[in-house]
C-alpha cells in the first residue's frame, strides 16, 4: 500500500540553512482558538470551556450585521477566541494535534505558511473530559509562523516591507512543523475502516 505522505525535497536544506542562520528559523508566533455558537447560553458554555483548556480570560466576537436566517442581530456576541503566544502556545499546539492523531493536511496551509484546523469536540483533546452542564464543543484553531524580525511591518515608526527572501513559504513552514511537533501531513485524508 502507497503512502500518502506528502514528500518534502528540500527538507535537509531548509534545516542546514536555519543551523548556520539562526534567523531564518521559523517559530510559532501566535496560535487563534475560536469558538462559533451563535449568541444566548451556548457561548457562556463555550468560554467556560475555552478558558478551561487555554487558562486565560476569552474575548468576544460580535456580528457586523443582522442575519435573519440565523436569528442573528447586529453587534450581538456570536463567538468567542482566545490568543495564545510564546510557551503556552507551543504547549496548546502540541495538546491538540494529539486530537487530531498527529496529522494535518497540505490543504491546512495558505501561502504565507500559516496553517489551521478543526477539532469537531474539544472532549477529543487528551486529559480533557465530558461534562454534561458544558456539552461538547467544536473549535478552530489558527496558528502564526514567522521568522525573526517580522516585527518590521508592525510597529508603530519605520514601518516596513518584509521583504521576499525573508517570507516564510508553505513549505518551509510544513518542514518546520513536520520537525519539531512529529506529525505526519497528508494530501488527503486516510480512508477510515470501521469494524462492526
Amino acid at each position: 500500500m502507497m503512502s500518502d505522505e506528502v514528500s518534502l525535497p528540500n527538507e535537509q536544506l531548509f534545516i542546514e540553512d536555519w543551523n548556520a542562520y539562526p534567523m531564518r528559523q521559523p517559530f510559532v508566533a501566535k496560535v487563534v482558538v475560536d469558538m462559533c455558537t451563535g449568541g444566548g447560553e451556548p457561548l457562556n458554555r463555550a468560554a467556560l470551556i475555552l478558558e478551561e483548556l487555554t487558562g486565560q480570560t476569552p474575548v468576544q466576537s460580535r456580528a457586523k450585521q443582522t442575519v435573519r436566517d440565523f436569528g442573528i442581530r447586529r453587534h450581538e456576541a456570536i463567538a468567542i477566541r482566545v490568543t495564545l503566544r510564546h510557551k503556552k502556545a507551543r504547549e496548546f499546539l502540541e495538546k491538540v494535534l494529539k486530537a487530531k492523531d498527529d496529522v494535518l493536511l497540505i490543504k491546512n496551509w495558505d501561502e504565507d505558511g500559516n496553517f489551521a484546523f478543526g477539532i469537531a469536540e474539544h472532549i477529543n483533546i487528551p486529559d480533557v473530559k465530558y461534562d454534561p452542564q458544558k456539552g461538547i464543543q467544536g473549535m478552530n484553531i489558527t496558528v502564526c509562523l514567522e521568522r525573526p524580525g517580522y516585527r518590521v511591518k508592525r510597529r508603530r515608526r519605520q514601518r516596513a516591507k518584509v521583504p521576499y527572501r525573508h517570507r516564510l513559504t508553505p513549505e518551509e513552514s510544513m518542514v518546520y512543523v513536520k520537525s519539531t511537533f512529529g506529525i505526519d501531513i497528508l494530501e488527503k485524508e486516510r480512508e477510515r475502516t470501521y469494524l462492526f
